[in-house]
């Protein structure tokens, strides 16, 4: 059932086949915020969006050990795929009558796929490393269970409730990879013995930065073809939409994306640098792309009118979201403080409440300014990573303050 660590791993089609499932669940959140924008509502969504990231997070550790070419794991990871799709479904209506079908899907994945590691490896558990990653699932699938149990609980409930059993649920799992999933009778797992192979989970949390860019894509495509009458001012927020779109892939895929991917590949503990800069900083920076793609909706509906106060948040809060993951992202790989990034969200946050006296286009090209200030600025000031120092040497960062 294990990949053959004696080469170099790719991405598999079964995987990226898995990855478009994910394309709708990004979809229906960008959505949801579109059409509720309270802040109770984008709380909602962004508990709901933990619950997505985990449910396609862990499926990514399996098939880094587990893969895809066997019919066992294939069939797996394409029922996983059934049920996220089942579970994207209920998304806009999970904290109405569609909770028992977002948290079922939850509870079946979670619960499911680790139960599946389990009774694969048994037969080689004489082995010590399948003995030791078998081991591993076994106290993941405990944790699994116990928020599993919550995210039931929580459908069972209503209001605030549900709210507070969901944001448990994804605690539980959040809080399980902290502790080396901690079980009695079992013993923790340490990050040296999650053995992955650093290059293929960092090309699969790349992928997710892709689902999300190209949804953002959509939407805003989507919304100008909808336009009656193209104006001037609506031609002007497609255009930007676009041009914040490739400023996203810019700022994370031009340096940091490659040179990050080499690093961890290279990493003594790659089991520590995936739990970190990937399982819990990614999401952050996904959450800025969707917020963004549902403001970019906002603003081309009414680019001439004065922002709402929810677009302007949404606007200048996406980047800045978007900003604040990528310097973390920067900071954890590198130990170096991106000094550009935290500047930046701090003068988007800034600059918020001016933006209701501005109208919607303006509130966008601001966001998109200080978005391509921050790419001049590398440019002009940090070394090229085609250079590979930058990857096996990360102090040579440190000059620029990224």
């Amino acid at each position: 059932m294990l990949r053959d660590r004696s080469r170099d791993q790719r991405v598999t089609h079964a995987e990226l086949f898995f990855d478009l499932v994910f394309v709708f669940a990004v979809t229906q959140l960008s959505h949801r915020l579109i059409g509720e924008r309270s802040v109770e509502a984008v709380l909602q969504s962004a508990l709901l969006l933990a619950m997505v990231w985990l449910a396609w997070v862990y499926t990514t550790w399996v098939t880094n050990w587990l893969d895809p070419a066997r019919i066992p794991v294939r069939v797996v990871l394409l029922v996983t795929s059934l049920i996220s799709l089942v579970m994207s479904a209920g998304l806009p209506r999970a904290f109405a009558d569609r909770a028992w079908v977002v948290a079922g899907a939850y509870v079946a994945m979670q619960v499911g796929r680790s139960a599946f590691v389990v009774i694969s490896l048994a037969r080689s558990a004489t082995d010590p490393d399948v003995a030791s990653l078998r081991r591993n699932y076994q106290r993941i699938l405990t944790w699994s269970v116990a928020s599993g149990a919550a995210a039931l609980a929580g459908a069972g409930v209503h209001g605030h409730a549900r709210e507070g059993l969901w944001l448990l649920a994804v605690l539980i799992d959040l809080t399980g990879g902290a502790v080396g999933f901690f079980s009695p009778g079992l013993g923790r797992s340490t990050t040296r013995d999650w053995t992955i192979e650093g290059g293929h989970f960092a090309e699969r949390c790349q992928a997710f930065i892709l689902i999300a860019l190209g949804e953002s894509v959509v939407v805003t495509g989507a919304t100008f073809a909808d336009v009656e009458q193209v104006t001037l001012p609506v031609a002007a927020a497609f255009v930007a939409a676009f041009l914040g779109a490739i400023a996203f892939w810019w700022l994370y895929f031009d340096r940091s994306a490659d040179a990050a991917a080499d690093v961890i590949a290279a990493a003594d503990d790659p089991g520590a640098m995936g739990r970190s800069a990937y399982h819990s900083i990614h999401p952050v920076m996904i959450a800025g792309i969707i917020v963004t793609a549902a403001a970019d909706e906002l603003v081309l509906a009414h680019p001439s009118r004065h922002a709402e106060l929810a677009t302007v948040w949404m606007t200048l809060g996406g980047a800045a979201l978007f900003l604040i993951g990528h310097g973390l992202f920067i900071w954890v790989v590198w130990r170096v403080v991106p000094w550009t990034r935290i500047v930046a969200g701090v003068v988007l946050v800034a600059l918020a409440p001016l933006g209701t006296s501005l109208p919607a286009l303006a509130v966008g090209a601001i966001a998109l300014a200080v978005l391509l200030t921050v790419i001049f600025i590398d440019r002009r000031t940090a070394p090229s990573v085609a250079d590979e120092e930058c990857a096996v040497a990360p102090d040579t960062w440190t000059s620029s303050g990224r």
